[in-house]
């Protein structure tokens, strides 16, 4: 099947008229006349009727559409990719924030090197707005960053980080078939927050009890977090990749909260429109490859 065939059948319907489809094509009428015709034989159906100067698709142009644009799509996006990878960055800046550059880089970064033996990466570590204005004043090339959205960048959901309460070895709650929260607001807590709105929604766990969480320790690094609470002076709510070592090694062990469930630190990828398209698509299959959780937006 002829791509270019295809290609004036959906520019006919984008635009609305073969007069128009031939002038964006830089073709003739009878040029683009005869690339329809051609698709008929090919498809052995009519897909469209002529309406005076207009014209009109037909039940089997509408049925064939999403194919043709399917096709259309798969094929200029390939030809970026084939441009792309010709002009790959002798160097690649990749910004993220605090958490992304320690537990989600380190898995990333050596199959990227792997699948772009001839490029050098340069990382940059900051918070969301630092990483978002480094991208967008093109001092960064991918970012990873909280769920945000900019006009001026392509911001891709790539995973969710669930948040959840964990204890050290040994503690009375792993004893509990249940926790209330009542008990863990009683309990020294170690409060780790980096100012996503998904803490908000850690803080409100605790917005009905008449009494206010025992907050004795509160840091913006999930390191000191962490460290804090295997040393035993309190419990703390810590995103899952974060403590993933300190889990299996039994050090740290959740507990699972009806009340924190779907509370996740959620990170996308940043770049400019159109831009190191080749390596955000093999960044997204890594994470798939990682067993990350995709994010929706």
């Amino acid at each position: 099947m002829n791509l270019e065939n295809i290609e004036a059948f959906v520019y006919i319907i984008h635009y609305g008229s073969f007069n128009k489809a031939a002038e964006v094509l830089y073709l003739s009428q009878p040029s683009v006349t005869a690339r329809i015709q051609s698709l008929e034989r090919e498809l052995n159906c009519k897909l469209f009727n002529r309406l005076g100067k207009g014209v009109q698709i037909t039940e089997e142009g509408k049925r064939f559409l999403p194919y043709a644009q399917q096709m259309l799509m798969t094929y200029q996006k390939g030809k970026l990719h084939i441009n792309q990878k010709k002009s790959l960055p002798d160097e690649l800046r990749i910004g993220g924030t605090v958490s992304v550059s320690n537990y989600t880089l380190p898995d990333i970064l050596p199959q990227l090197k792997q699948k772009f033996p001839n490029t050098h990466f340069k990382l940059i570590t900051g918070t969301t707005d630092e990483i978002l204005n480094k991208v967008v004043n093109k001092e960064v090339d991918i970012g990873f960053v909280r769920n945000v959205n900019h006009p001026n960048l392509q911001s891709i959901a790539f995973y969710e980080d669930p948040i959840q309460l964990y204890v050290y070895e040994g503690h009375p709650f792993l004893a509990q078939s249940h926790v209330t929260i009542e008990e863990i607001a009683a309990w020294p807590l170690v409060f780790f927050e980096c100012g996503a709105l998904d803490w908000l929604r850690v803080h409100r766990i605790f917005g009905n009890l008449d009494q206010q969480p025992n907050i004795q320790f509160l840091t913006d690094n999930s390191e000191t977090a962490k460290k804090l609470v295997i040393q035993k002076v309190g419990i703390s709510f810590l995103p899952s990749l974060s403590v993933k070592e300190e889990t299996q090694a039994g050090k740290l062990i959740p507990i699972h909260l009806s009340e924190a469930a779907g509370i996740a630190l959620k990170t996308n990828i940043v770049s400019c429109h159109g831009k190191h398209l080749l390596v955000v698509d093999s960044i997204l299959d890594m994470g798939k490859e990682l067993t990350f959780r995709k994010a929706v937006i």
